[in-house]
């Protein structure tokens, strides 16, 4: 296993690692002068309000709507693309389009939807910084950020995957997509066997974050 490279398990978490004396996370990146683009956005938040094309309230209500989101959201496509076929159509030809009629805001993004089978499996990764389908997915998990995935997924991706514990046959193929700032794809994973009599609620408590990145596959039914 390559040096500094660490599974999702093996991330620290903030609230147990470099604890201050107040009981607060340690953050150094908090301790840092602004950056360049730090400083514009301040200035430009700060201009807008001042010449009131928008508010803080309107600005911290759409933060909040961002926060708000999370792969929950992601599992109910990847569901109704499980048990609608027409929709699962719908959404590998246009998933921006798609995702839209389940009521999702998915911007001004260009969302691309990838299926797994049994004959291919489906990663994403960003190789330029940490693009992710946030509009979905929520916050985009810390290992996803690190130069190491980003770099050795291309160049290894089976490797990599078995370190996730998904371990793949040789005879699968496996396609490795690079998301940019307009561009952002979501896994339609593989529907476990045995869901035939569930619903699409149910199927959605299967599918995870991490099957929707290509890191894992969905769950298989209790």
């Amino acid at each position: 296993m390559a040096t500094g490279w660490k599974k999702p398990s093996d991330m620290p978490h903030d609230h147990h690692d470099h604890l201050s004396s107040s009981g607060h996370p340690y953050r150094a990146d908090n301790d840092a002068p602004l950056t360049y683009w730090q400083t514009m956005e301040i200035a430009l938040r700060e201009l807008l309000v001042e010449k009131g094309v928008t508010s803080q309230a309107e600005i911290a209500s759409q933060i909040d709507a961002m926060d708000a989101r999370s792969p929950a959201d992601g599992a109910r496509v990847v569901a109704r693309a499980w048990s609608d076929p027409a929709f699962r159509d719908r959404l590998l030809h246009d998933a921006s389009a798609a995702s839209r009629e389940m009521g999702f805001d998915i911007g001004a993004l260009r969302l691309i939807a990838v299926e797994n089978t049994g004959d291919v499996h489906n990663i994403i990764v960003c190789t330029l910084c940490s693009c992710y389908p946030r509009n979905l997915l929520g916050l985009s998990p810390d290992w996803y950020k690190t130069r190491e995935y980003r770099s050795r997924v291309v160049i290894e991706p089976r490797r990599v995957l078995a370190e996730f514990g998904l371990t793949l046959p040789d005879t699968t193929t496996i396609r490795v997509h690079d998301s940019t700032a307009d561009m952002r794809y979501i896994v339609i994973p593989v529907r476990p066997s045995g869901t035939e009599h569930l619903n699409e609620a149910q199927l959605a408590t299967l599918v995870t974050r991490d099957s929707m990145i290509g890191t894992a596959q969905a769950r298989a039914p209790r």
